[in-house]
């Protein structure tokens, strides 16, 4: 019973088809370009994201019949459910042209990412607006953020009037992919959170916050659960893309509810850290858990999946650092270059915990959790004449594995359980890495067979709990995510002093950095 899943990233799509033991049998990625026309923004072309995923989903099914040696159209009808996941927030808008029963959809303008970051005003109006800052954590959950789906409504509503008076639907990216593939305008509840017009208690648009922002609800989709079957594949994106017309589709959910639940992260005291360009802190909770500490909205509640549909019911605490990974590739990019990652990492384990007083502030871009505020800036700290290479990437690892505890912190504070810690990205491919972590978060981290494929398999998950193969989503994961390795804390305490005086680091330098940044 195969299911095929469709990964929309922000450089490229991957597609995944695997069975029902969640192997992989084939995949294909695609890559779309990225337009930065000014200083701060983050676009794509909708058009784009579709054209490489019927690309993508065409190569996978090729590859999978050439691999089974079975005739394609075969591989297409022996596909069970399509399952999706994307990256969040992006605004897709869409004219009256699109019609909510079928057709293509035409967007009116570039769809604004993630990671745009012109939005800054309009999240001070939704704070002005709604009461303050404090005031959105506890209607919305979040607080407001440039990269959130709100503040882009009202920028192209302030900016460009003449497409706003135009747009008629809105959609995040992943569904924009499925609008192609199905002919619904819906979303799921996980990714209708990361809009900012969303009630996670009731998981439903909150209507009155809406028209109190004076955005009228009726462009906003269909909100369904992350199991739930939203359409079907039509007959005229089956000739496009080679999927069989009436495959179901399933609402899936965003990139990190779906990364969590392809490592195994579906139960509350479940955690994932994943290490990639940036960090991500993903907590499964069984009550939303918004954070309301000092400054509120650190963190950010989202609805995840739980594939109940008679009673959904659970929610995740998620933080981001805005550089993990990539502080590590940008240290090797200055003072290694020519030296291989792997060879770097060996060097390291020469230096001991705490690197001999040293430590490296991950702040290359800012920061966004815990410690919101663009000014901020990286750089080590505690450098002597003694100190060497390896001091200097150990403490690198080690700085950003103090930001993420900072976060993980900030989840226990705000009442979430920690149990265990999973662990993705590109960055977990280091054991010492691995050992850090469990070392700072004092607590087993393991790692799963195929983690760079999570989300694309978290996806197909969903689709097998849509379509009733698994009676949940913690049933799929118990039969289709394999544990690779489990690391114990070895050395807590050596990590206790640097930490504390980590965790203070930020304060004292505040005012710096707003010196530098104004220089």
């Amino acid at each position: 019973m195969p299911f095929l899943a469709l990964d929309l990233g922000t450089s490229s799509v991957k597609v995944v088809l695997c069975n029902d033991q969640g192997q992989i049998l084939s995949s294909a990625t695609a890559e779309y370009p990225l337009h930065q026309p000014h200083p701060g923004w983050s676009e794509q072309h909708p058009d784009d994201w579709w054209n490489a995923s019927a690309n993508a989903i065409r190569r996978t099914l090729a590859s999978a019949a050439t691999v089974l040696s079975v005739p394609q159209a075969d591989i297409a009808a022996s596909i069970h459910a399509v399952g999706l996941s994307g990256q969040m927030h992006g605004s897709v808008f869409l004219d009256a042209h699109a019609p909510a029963s079928g057709g293509r959809a035409s967007p009116l303008r570039p769809a604004i990412l993630w990671n745009d970051q012109r939005t800054g005003p309009q999240c001070e109006a939704i704070q002005s607006i709604l009461g303050g800052r404090r005031a959105c954590v506890e209607q919305l959950g979040n607080a407001p953020l440039p990269g959130f789906t709100l503040p882009k409504l009202m920028w192209v509503r302030e900016h460009e009037p003449d497409t706003w008076r135009r747009v008629r639907h809105l959609l995040l990216p992943k569904d924009f992919i499925r609008f192609r593939l199905t002919g619904e305008l819906a979303t799921d509840v996980g990714d209708a959170g990361g809009v900012l017009l969303f009630d996670l208690h009731q998981r439903s648009w909150n209507t009155q916050v809406a028209e109190k922002l004076g955005i009228d609800p009726a462009v906003l989709p269909a909100v369904y659960e992350s199991c739930a079957v939203t359409g079907q594949i039509t007959p005229h994106a089956a000739a496009e893309t080679g999927l069989a017309p009436g495959t179901p589709v399933v609402a899936g959910s965003g990139d990190n509810q779906c990364a969590a639940a392809g490592s195994g992260i579906v139960s509350p005291g479940q955690v994932l850290a994943v290490l990639g360009t940036s960090g991500v802190m993903y907590a499964h909770c069984e009550i939303p858990t918004p954070d309301l500490g000092e400054p509120p909205g650190r963190l950010q509640t989202f609805c995840a999946p739980d594939g109940n549909a008679a009673a959904p019911g659970q929610w995740c605490s998620t933080g981001c650092m805005l550089s993990a990974a990539g502080a590590l590739a940008w240290c090797r990019s200055v003072i290694a270059p020519e030296v291989p990652f792997d060879v770097l990492m060996h060097e390291a384990e020469s230096a001991p915990p705490g690197c001999d007083g040293l430590l490296f502030l991950p702040y290359l871009t800012g920061e966004r959790c815990p410690h919101p505020d663009p000014a901020a800036r990286g750089g080590w700290i505690g450098l002597t004449a003694r100190h060497t290479r390896a001091h200097l990437v150990r403490a690198v690892l080690e700085g950003v594995t103090f930001g993420m505890g900072q976060m993980l912190d900030l989840m226990r504070t705000a009442g979430v359980r920690v149990e265990r810690i999973g662990l993705s990205g590109g960055g977990n491919r280091s054991a010492l890495w691995r050992q850090i972590q469990a070392d700072v978060y004092g607590v087993p981290v393991c790692s799963t067979e195929g983690d760079e494929s999570g989300s694309a398999l978290g996806a197909a998950l969903l689709a097998g709990v849509g379509i009733a193969r698994w009676p949940s989503l913690a049933a799929a994961a118990a039969e289709s995510v394999r544990m690779t390795e489990m690391r114990d804390p070895q050395s807590p305490e050596a990590y206790a002093n640097v930490r504390a005086v980590y965790a203070g680091v930020y304060a004292r330098l505040r005012e710096v950095f707003i010196e530098l940044a104004c220089g």
